[in-house]
C-alpha cells in the first residue's frame, strides 16, 4: 500500500509535541512491515537539517493557487531515520514558513492550508497517486476538503484520507478568507453541517472541515475517543463526532521501541532490562551527579513536560512539596511558553536552589530527558486531560512507575497497583481522579509507602510496566485495517 503522511511535524526534523514522535514512529513501522511510505512537510526554516540525509531537490517547478494568482515551490526530497521526507519551499513574500519556529503566528491557518493545498497541487504535478493520505491535526484539515472539491476530478479519485486528531484544544479556527484563498465556495462551505463552527457561525473550523470530509477520522486513545464525544473535552466538537461516529475511533499511540530502549540507549548511563534491572541503580547515581542532588536511600520522583495547563500546572507544582515533604527527592524537565507559568517555576526553582533534594531544569534536553527515565523511580503526570501521552509508556519502559490522573490514554495504559481489576501481572502504577491535591497526595502516599516499606513489591510493579507490549506494532495493524476498509467501501 501507499501511504503518504500529510503532517506539520516529523521527529526528529520537525517536532514541537507527540505529534512529531506519532507520524515517526506510526511511519517506521508501516515501512517495516513493508508499505510505501512517505511523509510530506513544509520546509521550515528552523528544520533540523542536520538530521535529513541526502536532501536534493524532486520537483522544481510547482505553482500552488493563491487568491487569484499562484505561489511558487521547490519540493526538496531527503531521507529522515530511513523514511523518505518530501519538503515543500513556498517562494512568498508572506515567508509562509521561514517564522524560526513551527507555530505560533496569528496567520498559521493561512500558511497551513496553503501547505495543505500544495500537497494536492505536488501530487498531481508528480503523478504520484497514494492510496491513502493520512492527515493530522488542524494543520491539514483542509487537505481532504480541498481532495473532495477540487482534486477528485483532477486524477485522485482513488486516494483516499484517514484523519487523525491528537488534541481538540486546537481546531484551526479562522475566518471564510481562508477558503477563498484556496479557491473553495464559501457558501458551499460555510454550513453547520460542513466548515462552519459549531459555537461561532462566522468562523471557519479547519479541523471540523477534516472530520466532515475525511473518510475515516481516528484519534489517539479509545478512552480520549469517548470524552471528546461525551464530555466537555470536544471542545464543541462533541456533536459532530457524534454524527461521524459511524467512521470514527480511537486507536491508542505506541513508543518507537528502538529509540526507548534502556539496553541500547546511548544516552544513559548503565544499561539494563528485565534481566538486568538492578543495573537500573547506575542511572540514579548518575543522575543526582548530574544534576547535583545528594546520594541518599530515596525514591527519585520525575516530571518530564509541557509546562501548561493541559498537564496540570497547579498540581506538578504541588507536586513538588509534596514529594520533599515526604522526603523524596524530585527533579523536573520542561518549558513553559505562558510567561505566567514560566514565572512560576522560576520562581520555585530560585526558592529550592539550595535545596540537596530536588532540581527543576526549565528548558528541554533530549539527553537528559532519556538520563531521567532511566534514572527515575516514579514519574508524576497529574493532566487535566490527556489524548494519548507518551511519558507514561516511554517511563514504564525504562522501569519507572506512573502516578497518573484517569484520563484519555493514561486511563488506557495505566493501571492501578491497588484497585485495579486487571491481574496483579498487569498493574503497573497509581492512579488518581479527581484533579486535586488530595487525590495526587493519595496516590503519591501509596507509591512511596510501597518503595519504602515493600521495595520486592515495588519492584514488582517496574517489570510489570517494561513488560507491556507499547510499540507501534498493534497500532500500526489497527492503521492498516482502517487503511483497507476506507480502500474497500470506496
Amino acid at each position: 500500500m501507499y501511504i503518504l503522511m500529510a503532517t506539520p511535524e516529523c521527529a526528529p526534523v520537525a517536532k514541537a509535541g507527540g505529534l512529531g514522535d506519532f507520524v515517526q514512529g506510526l511511519s517506521r513501522e508501516l515501512a517495516a512491515q513493508g508499505h510505501q511510505v512517505e511523509i510530506i512537510l513544509p520546509k521550515y526554516d528552523c528544520l533540523r537539517y542536520d538530521r535529513v540525509q541526502g536532501m536534493t531537490p524532486e520537483h522544481a517547478d510547482l505553482w500552488v493557487p493563491f487568491y487569484e494568482r499562484a505561489v511558487h515551490c521547490d519540493v526538496e526530497v531527503g531521507e529522515v531515520d530511513g523514511l523518505t521526507c518530501y519538503f515543500i519551499d513556498a517562494h512568498s513574500e508572506h515567508g509562509f514558513f521561514n517564522r524560526g519556529a513551527i507555530y505560533g503566528d496569528a496567520d498559521d491557518p493561512d500558511r497551513f492550508t496553503f501547505f495543505s493545498h500544495a500537497i494536492l497541487a505536488f501530487l498531481i504535478a508528480s503523478g504520484r497517486r497514494p492510496d491513502i493520505i493520512h492527515c493530522n491535526e488542524w494543520q491539514t484539515g483542509l487537505l481532504p476538503v480541498l481532495l473532495f472539491e477540487r482534486y477528485t476530478a483532477l486524477g485522485l479519485e482513488k486516494t483516499r484520507v484517514c484523519y487523525s486528531l491528537h488534541n481538540l484544544g486546537h481546531q484551526g479556527w479562522s475566518t471564510p478568507t481562508v477558503l477563498e484563498m484556496n479557491g473553495l465556495d464559501v457558501g458551499r462551505l460555510m454550513t453547520p453541517d460542513r466548515l462552519q463552527d459549531p459555537g461561532n457561525s462566522q468562523a471557519v473550523n479547519l479541523m471540523k472541515g477534516g472530520i466532515v470530509f475525511s473518510n475515516f477520522v481516528t484519534t489517539v486513545s479509545p478512552r480520549y475517543a469517548w470524552e471528546i464525544q461525551h464530555s466537555d473535552q470536544g471542545v464543541g466538537l462533541q456533536g459532530v463526532l457524534r454524527t461521524h461516529d459511524r467512521k470514527f475511533g480511537g486507536v491508542l499511540n505506541g513508543i518507537d521501541t528502538t529509540i526507548w530502549n534502556p539496553a541500547t540507549d546511548p544516552f544513559i548511563a548503565a544499561h539494563y532490562d528485565l534481566e538486568q534491572l538492578p543495573a537500573k541503580g547506575g542511572n540514579k547515581r548518575a543522575l543526582r551527579e548530574r544534576l547535583g542532588l545528594t546520594d541518599a536511600p530515596k525514591p527519585i520522583v520525575a516530571v518530564v513536560s509541557r509546562l501548561d495547563r493541559q498537564k496540570g500546572i497547579e498540581l506538578i507544582r504541588h507536586g513538588i512539596d509534596a514529594s520533599l515533604a515526604r522526603d523524596a527527592q524530585f527533579v523536573l524537565l520542561g518549558s513553559a511558553q505562558d510567561p505566567a507559568i514560566n514565572a512560576l517555576f522560576w520562581d520555585a526553582k530560585q526558592a529550592l536552589a539550595e535545596h540537596p533534594d530536588v532540581h527543576l531544569e526549565l528548558g528541554y534536553d533530549e539527553e537528559l530527558a532519556h538520563l531521567i527515565y532511566a534514572g527515575a523511580d516514579m514519574i508524576l503526570i497529574p493532566s487535566v486531560y490527556e489524548p494519548c501521552g507518551l511519558t507514561q509508556m516511554i517511563a514504564m519502559r525504562y522501569g519507572c512507575v506512573p502516578i497518573v490522573r484517569r484520563v484519555g490514554g493514561l486511563a488506557d495504559t495505566v493501571f492501578d497497583a491497588n484497585y485495579s481489576d486487571r491481574p496483579y501481572e498487569e498493574r503497573n502504577g497509581y492512579v488518581f481522579d479527581e484533579p486535586t491535591f488530595e487525590g495526587l497526595e493519595s496516590a503519591l502516599d501509596r507509591a512511596i509507602g510501597l518503595w519504602r516499606d515493600y521495595p520486592d513489591h515495588f519492584r514488582q510493579l517496574r517489570l510489570n510496566g517494561m513488560r507491556m507490549d507499547n510499540s507501534w506494532a498493534r497500532p500500526a495493524q489497527d492503521y492498516l485495517n482502517i487503511y483497507e476498509h476506507i480502500r474497500v467501501r470506496a
